[in-house]
């Protein structure tokens, strides 16, 4: 990915999280304009040695995107350093072609040249497809997570 991509690349993020959106308001992020951020986000991630970020392109468009990066040792998730796949989207006109599975398996190769032991992501539980693809590539079921509203009156 360049930063010529990133207009491109932003709009799919933006998808991505009015996609998470729709499925859990309630969990994720509600963003009135999330290709603005991802536009300023990405363009500093993309000078990062940490970070493997790829624009599919088809047919001389770009038709998806993935981001990950290394991330450190965590003790409150009781996680050893690991490459952490964030984003991966494809266009739905694009979808079925092998786009996505293409882009993480570059994703897995590109981290594990830059020293990760594994790969790590999160799917949304609804996010079927995704999760048969991730299946296929190898991914396992590690953890579940769970959410619960405070019902605390403010």
């Amino acid at each position: 990915m360049t930063d010529d991509d990133l207009p491109a690349v932003s709009t799919y993020a933006g998808r991505l999280v009015r996609m998470h959106y729709a499925l859990d308001p309630k969990r994720f992020l509600h963003l009135t304009n999330p290709e603005a951020g991802y536009a300023r986000y990405f363009a500093g991630e993309l000078r990062s040695d940490d970070v493997v970020l790829l624009a599919a392109v088809l047919g001389g468009a770009i038709v998806g995107y993935a981001y990950a990066r290394l991330e450190p040792r965590s003790y409150n998730e009781l996680l050893d350093a690991c490459g952490k796949l964030h984003d991966v989207y494809v266009d739905e006109r694009a979808r079925g072609q092998g786009i996505g599975e293409a882009l993480v398996r570059e994703v897995v190769r590109r981290l594990a040249e830059k020293g990760a032991p594994r790969v790590l992501l999160l799917t949304a539980v609804q996010n079927e497809a995704a999760q048969r693809m991730f299946g296929r590539l190898g991914f396992r079921t590690t953890m579940l997570e769970m959410t619960r509203e405070s019902d605390v009156e403010k």
